[in-house]
């Protein structure tokens, strides 16, 4: 069992220090990278997982809904939590519901579940990057509007990607292989940008609260996951799956947002930050428990 959540963890973790220790030294400028990766290799890579013949919408159902329950109760879970921490409501809320499905949960997925768990992994990160880009204009900045997400390309090659599965239209075998190639770019540039970032956050005296607030995701996360499958009657499948996105750190686009929308930005990324370095211990701990 230890081999086998060493062999899950080490290469996710080896490429996440490989990005750390690089922008000690190098300090690169990731900007062009990352909008590459959202813009064109992440685009590639939901298309070609969605529009495959092994991808099957209402087989992913049960994963679409709970996800979108984790989000939600995840968030009214940390909610109370707030005032004893010392933080902004929102901003912790914010933390608690929107984790790191991109940059470390699917490729994490695939390390465990393998290639036939690409499908519920693109799912997952699709419902969560909705409901983050939907939300947080409401949650962080008190407006709702979900004009930000409709000229996302991750959503353009999301709705391609379903119209290809649901039509049964058999794409040109070499466009599909192109695709596939440049969907491979984003799962090791997701995780190595993942470690630059954190070597450019600063936390300061904000440990205490990172700690707290590192605690308060993923403990939310998989007790809302225990919750929906226990109410939803899930297949052990589909449970090991949500478990394992419910034990994920907080996502980096959360800083992102909270320093937009001025909420309390420095303490989300002492957040951020200490969660994402947290997921050394809570990523085994969901392996064990599930595996």
């Amino acid at each position: 069992m230890f081999y086998r959540i060493l062999s899950i963890v080490f290469p996710l973790f080896s490429v996440v220090m490989a990005g750390f220790l690089y922008a000690r030294k190098r300090n690169p400028d990731m900007t062009a990278a990352n909008r590459m990766n959202i813009e064109i290799f992440m685009p590639a890579l939901i298309f070609a997982a969605l529009a495959g013949k092994s991808f099957n919408l209402a087989d992913n159902v049960p994963i679409a809904l709970g996800a979108a329950v984790v989000v939600a109760g995840s968030g009214l879970l940390a909610w109370p939590l707030a005032r004893p921490l010392g933080i902004d409501t929102r901003a912790l809320m914010s933390t608690a519901m929107f984790n790191n499905v991109g940059n470390m949960g699917l490729p994490l997925m695939l390390f465990t579940f393998g290639d036939q768990a690409l499908g519920a992994a693109v799912v997952l990160m699709l419902i969560l990057t909705v409901l983050q880009f939907g939300l947080s204009s409401w949650l962080l900045g008190g407006r709702f509007s979900l004009h930000a997400i409709w000229r996302e390309p991750f959503l353009l090659a999301a709705a391609a990607g379903v119209a290809v599965s649901l039509t049964g239209v058999t794409l040109w075998p070499p466009l599909m292989a192109a695709t596939r190639l440049l969907g491979d770019i984003s799962l090791g540039l997701m995780i190595f940008s993942l470690g630059v970032r954190l070597a450019s956050t600063r936390v300061g005296s904000m440990l205490g609260i990172g700690v707290a607030g590192a605690i308060v995701t993923p403990v939310t996360g998989m007790l809302m996951v225990w919750v929906y499958g226990a109410l939803a009657g899930l297949n052990k499948h589909d449970m090991d799956i949500l478990f394992l996105f419910g034990a994920l750190p907080p996502a980096v686009s959360c800083f992102i947002f909270a320093d937009r929308y001025r909420r309390e930005p420095e303490k989300v990324a002492a957040i951020v930050m200490i969660g994402n370095a947290s997921a050394l211990f809570f990523i085994p701990f969901a392996l064990a428990l599930r595996l």
